[in-house]
C-alpha cells in the first residue's frame, strides 16, 4: 500500500521534445565515430598486404567517414541551436544561465551531491531540476564551446585538401593557432576532453537515476520523467 501511495506521488511528464532525444543520440554517435576514426588518422596502424594500393584504400576510407561524420556533426549543433529558440522550457537557451535564486540555489545543491558528496537528502525534492540541474546545463555549455573548437580545428585542417569552398572558410585556424601542428595538437586535446566529458555524464546519469527514482537514464528515449505533483503544483512549465 506504501508503494502504491508513493508511485502515486509521482505524475509522467514530457520533458525532453524529439528534436533534443535526436540530436541527443545523433551527437553522441558522432562523437564516437570522430574519436574513433581521428585516432586512426592520428596514429595509423601498419597494415601490411600485397594487394595494390588502388584496391587497399582503408585509410582514404576512413578519413572519408571522417569528414562526413564531421560535417553531420556540425548541422546537428546547427539544428540544436535552432532548437535553443524554439523548444520548450528545458530544451530553451535560458534554461542553461543561472538566473535566478532559485537556479542558483540549484547549482550549489549539485555542486554539494554530485561533487562535494554530502548528504542532503532533506532538500533534495525542493532542488531536483525537471530537466537540466544547472551544474549540467553550465557543462553542456561548455561542451558547446569544445565543439566549436573541434569544427574550427577540424575545417582547418581539412581545408588544404578538400575541393569544396566551406572547408576553405576556416584555412586561416591553423595559420592563428601557429601551423598545423598546433592545431592538430589543440584538435586531439580537445577531443580527450569530449572523452572524459562522455564518461562523467554516463556516471552522473546513472547516479541521479539511482537517487532520485525519476527515469533518468531512460529519459533521453521515451522524453518523459517522473516529477511529484507538488512541484507540479508549483512549477509554470509543466
Amino acid at each position: 500500500m506504501q508503494t502504491k501511495k508513493q508511485t502515486n506521488d509521482f505524475k509522467r511528464v514530457l520533458v525532453w521534445e524529439l528534436p533534443v532525444r535526436i540530436f541527443h543520440w545523433l551527437n553522441a554517435l558522432c562523437i564516437t565515430v570522430l574519436a574513433i576514426t581521428g585516432f586512426i588518422i592520428a596514429d595509423p596502424p601498419a597494415l601490411m598486404s600485397n594487394a595494390e594500393a588502388i584496391d587497399s584504400y582503408w585509410f582514404g576510407t576512413v578519413r572519408a567517414i571522417h569528414f562526413i561524420t564531421a560535417y553531420i556533426f556540425l548541422v546537428n549543433a546547427l539544428a540544436r541551436i535552432y532548437w535553443a529558440f524554439n523548444g520548450n522550457f528545458y530544451s530553451n537557451w535560458r534554461a542553461f544561465i543561472p538566473y535566478s535564486k532559485k537556479a542558483r540555489r540549484n547549482l550549489l545543491h549539485v555542486l554539494k551531491v554530485d561533487v562535494l558528496l554530502q548528504n542532503e537528502e532533506e532538500e533534495v525534492y525542493k532542488n531536483i531540476s525537471v530537466g537540466h540541474n544547472y551544474m549540467a546545463s553550465f557543462s553542456y555549455v561548455m561542451l558547446f564551446v569544445i565543439a566549436l573548437v573541434q569544427i574550427f580545428t577540424g575545417f582547418g585542417l581539412y581545408a588544404p585538401t578538400s575541393g569544396w569552398w566551406f572547408p576553405k572558410l576556416f584555412a586561416w585556424v591553423p595559420d592563428l593557432l601557429g601551423g598545423d601542428a598546433q592545431a592538430r595538437f589543440v584538435h586531439h586535446f580537445a577531443t580527450w576532453l569530449f572523452i572524459i566529458f562522455t564518461l562523467i555524464h554516463v556516471y552522473l546519469v546513472f547516479y541521479h537515476d539511482w537517487l532520485e527514482g525519476r527515469g533518468e537514464s531512460s529519459s533521453m528515449i521515451s522524453g518523459y520523467k517522473f516529477v511529484r505533483k507538488e512541484r507540479i503544483e508549483k512549477d509554470d512549465h509543466i
